[in-house]
């Protein structure tokens, strides 16, 4: 019986999160070990590893016992940031230069006088620290309907967007929002702020999702840019979002001819490669 191919797109960290591993590396090394404030990458395995070098995660300022504290790559607001230093804490910033420029987007659309609108999840870490630099005088949202809630629709929108977004789905939302809100001595700015990585990244696992009849997703089921590229794919063709070779179940593997293998932007290439070998010995029949 001929062996399944077996394809890899795109893999591995993506600049913004090795940069902060290796941000945060240096900081264990220099001060013995070192806290950081929130997760610097949504990875359980990426964690586990920084925790056996000395790095311990907390979730709120009053949880940080030491002088030093590491923000993830995430980012945080300007008013955290005052927090911590009015705590005589120091930080050590591991925010992607991509989320930077979010922030700096927001912080001059809102010192423009434009209502800001981030097109993600609300939720998310790095949406409520773009937020932060907005002033507050925004909103966080996917759906453009949560406009139509507001009591007074603000005459000047800036449209920006989490990072981590689809492009398309980014493009389709700003249509929907000028739909809705443009109107007689209104102002609308957009800027695009999406990752260009992770949109190249997007691109290439989806065109070999259109490939394959099978695709794995690397990454944290917590991560944002993991769950996107998950969600693309699976559009397309039969998708599995695993953390680790042992979430792979045999029997997906039945009758399939060509799989691919890709990953989220804050996945070890160790990960991925134990992903491929665990592949190559299910098909070859060396595993049950």
């Amino acid at each position: 019986m001929t062996q399944p191919v077996i394809e890899k797109a795109v893999t591995g960290f993506c600049f913004g999160v090795r940069r902060a591993i290796e941000l945060v590396e240096e900081a264990c090394r220099t001060h013995g070990g070192v806290e950081t404030l929130g997760a610097v990458a949504h990875n359980e395995q990426v964690l586990k590893k920084l925790a056996a070098s000395g790095v311990r995660v907390v979730e709120s300022i009053d949880e940080i016992s030491g002088k030093t504290v590491v923000t993830s790559s995430h980012g945080v607001s300007p008013d955290l940031q005052e927090a911590l230093r009015r705590r005589g804490i120091d930080i050590i910033s591991t925010t992607c230069p991509n989320v930077s420029r979010a922030q700096n987007a927001a912080r001059k659309l809102a010192g423009d006088g434009f209502f800001v609108i981030v097109y993600g999840d609300a939720t998310h870490p790095e949406v409520r620290g773009i937020l932060g630099w907005a002033k507050q005088g925004g909103l966080a949202t996917t759906d453009e309907k949560a406009l139509t809630s507001m009591k007074t629709l603000p005459r000047h929108l800036g449209i920006l967007s989490q990072t981590t977004q689809v492009p398309a789905q980014f493009g389709e939302f700003v249509k929907r929002v000028v739909d809705l809100a443009l109107r007689e001595n209104s102002e609308i700015r957009i800027i695009d702020t999406i990752c260009h990585d992770l949109r190249e990244r997007q691109k290439v696992a989806l065109e070999l999702a259109r490939r394959a009849d099978l695709m794995f997703v690397v990454g944290g089921r917590f991560s944002a840019n993991t769950n996107r590229i998950a969600e693309l794919c699976a559009a397309v063709t039969e998708t599995h979002l695993i953390e680790t070779a042992e979430d792979i179940d045999p029997s997906w593997l039945k009758g399939k001819r060509h799989i691919g293998v890709t990953s989220g932007a804050s996945t070890a290439e160790d990960t991925v490669r134990q992903v491929m070998q665990a592949l190559k010995e299910m098909t070859e029949g060396r595993l049950p």
